[in-house]
């Protein structure tokens, strides 16, 4: 691949290389691939915030890492880049003896995320919170927290959670056993845009903030969702809680939801408008 640029850094106690493509067919153009010999922590357990308004699309927290290790990426809602497409989060997976990271991006469907279960909808296939029709974005309340005062496109479906673990990784010791479908194989290779300067952003700040490291919150970080990009200091910060069996159905790692192979491209039956409004932090 001759527009192909790499670079490799090691860090003391681990291995770490860093891959920066600028072209790999299914991937979005400058997508950068961390390897590292240390699994990610499991996902830690939070309650979704309440979605800013229509047109927002949620988009799971994931371990990152940095030269001091890994850290939080709070998950976060976010304008997409266009109308019509989905996010696909990105995972990391055992690849030649290393914990490599796929990034994210979006496209007209959902691809393979290594079968990772980050809730709200991303059940480990596909996407069971939403599907857009007619340039409109309808929200499934059973996993997604919406006020319908200020978001009328809703339907209610509940997900059943067939994979309810907070494993953060894919193959490995410990890790998820799960291979692209062909329906992800096809839509791995369609086109697909990168994540949004915000989500870039958002990564960024996530990176420089201390308590967002695992080191410190020993996978517990006090940021673990915020309701707009880098808003890490806003009133609608949810921290990431202890035992996933004593919370909601939104709480990470224990959400609601069809099975995934029922809505995997995020197509459910025909919505209908909910008769009250979620309120501020309340997840049904």
């Amino acid at each position: 691949m001759n527009d192909t640029k790499s670079h490799i850094r090691s860090f003391v106690g681990s291995a770490l290389i860093v891959l920066t493509f600028s072209c790999i067919p299914g991937a979005p153009s400058a997508a950068t691939f961390v390897s590292i010999a240390i699994a990610p922590p499991a996902l830690p357990v939070y309650a979704q915030p309440i979605a800013p308004g229509p047109g927002y699309l949620w988009t799971p927290g994931y371990w990152a890492y940095g030269d001091d290790g890994y850290y939080w990426v709070p998950g976060t809602w976010v304008i997409p880049p266009a109308v019509g497409v989905l996010w696909t989060p990105g995972y990391w997976g055992w690849r030649n003896g290393f914990y490599a990271w796929s990034a994210g991006y979006w496209g007209p469907r959902v691809g393979f995320y290594g079968g990772i279960n980050y809730g709200f909808g991303y059940v480990g296939v596909g996407y069971a919170g939403g599907y857009w029709n007619n340039g409109a974005f309808y929200y499934n309340r059973a996993v997604n927290n919406v006020n319908v005062t200020n978001i009328h496109n809703t339907y209610n479906t509940v997900v059943n959670n067939t994979t309810n673990n907070r494993i953060s990784y894919n193959g490995g010791t410990g890790g998820v056993r799960s291979q692209p479908t062909a329906v992800e194989r096809e839509a791995m290779n369609e086109h697909h845009v990168e994540p949004t300067e915000l989500q870039i952003q958002h990564e960024h700040a996530a990176s420089s903030n201390r308590a967002l490291l695992a080191s410190v919150n020993h996978g517990r970080p006090a940021i673990a969702p915020t309701p707009q990009p880098s808003a890490f200091d806003h009133s609608g910060v949810v921290a990431a809680r202890g035992n996933p069996a004593h919370n909601p159905a939104h709480a990470q790692g224990n959400p609601q939801g069809a099975h995934p192979q029922a809505h995997a491209q995020g197509h459910p039956a025909k919505p209908h408008e909910a008769s009250a409004p979620h309120g501020e932090g309340e997840h049904r």
